[in-house]
């Protein structure tokens, strides 16, 4: 998908969803307002900010082990986001898929995370829908948000799938605490997937 496409897709979403504000009183998260009042389609008065620990709770979690890729089950996401980060290096054999529309609309077709084996670190892996050529621009995107040369980035692009996959460390970019829930761990991880995109388009 060329980028002006995605770009255009994106803004007409944010109009119907601004639409929709004056019959539900709350509409946007944070990230969406800030973009629609930057690019002028709203005004900071029209809408209400949504609890940003709501976005995620009709995702669909699965969680499978990391050796054998085997299922291990489904989780409720209004109670599995609600445990701390550290679940994952209680349950260091364990990753987490994640679907939302919330990604979805962020070209992200796919969501994986864990605590690295070596480094135990909490590293996210994405499949992102972008051109190739979008190398330099993804790449430049993440060094600038790493708060620390320790963090690992590790992108491929998957020529028969169109896809970049993501390898990014999460403990290194800025908001991140150990202290925080695994909701608040995947808010942040939007935020950084939605100011790439915005990045992305230029």
């Amino acid at each position: 998908m060329k980028d002006k496409e995605v770009r255009i897709m994106f803004k007409e979403q944010l109009v119907e969803r601004i639409k929709q504000a004056k019959d539900n009183g709350e509409l946007l998260f944070i990230e969406e307002l800030n973009y629609a009042k930057k690019q002028e389609i709203i005004d900071e008065k029209e809408v209400n900010v949504l609890d940003p620990k709501k976005r995620f709770f009709d995702s669909y979690i699965e969680r499978g082990d990391k050796e054998t890729e085997n299922f291990l089950g489904t989780e409720s996401a209004s109670e599995f986001f609600e445990q701390p980060i550290t679940y994952f290096k209680q349950h260091i054999n364990e990753f987490v898929y994640i679907e939302s529309v919330w990604f979805d609309q962020l070209n992200v077709e796919s969501l994986s995370f864990e605590v690295d084996d070596l480094f135990r670190t909490y590293d996210c892996l994405i499949g992102l829908k972008q051109p190739k050529k979008k190398e330099k621009e993804i790449k430049a995107y993440f060094m600038s948000i790493f708060t620390s040369d320790e963090a690992r980035l590790s992108p491929m692009f998957n020529q028969k799938d169109g896809l970049w996959e993501i390898n990014f460390t999460l403990d290194y970019i800025e908001g991140f605490s150990e202290d925080m829930k695994i909701g608040e761990a995947f808010s942040l991880i939007y935020k950084v997937l939605f100011d790439l995109i915005i990045e992305l388009e230029g």
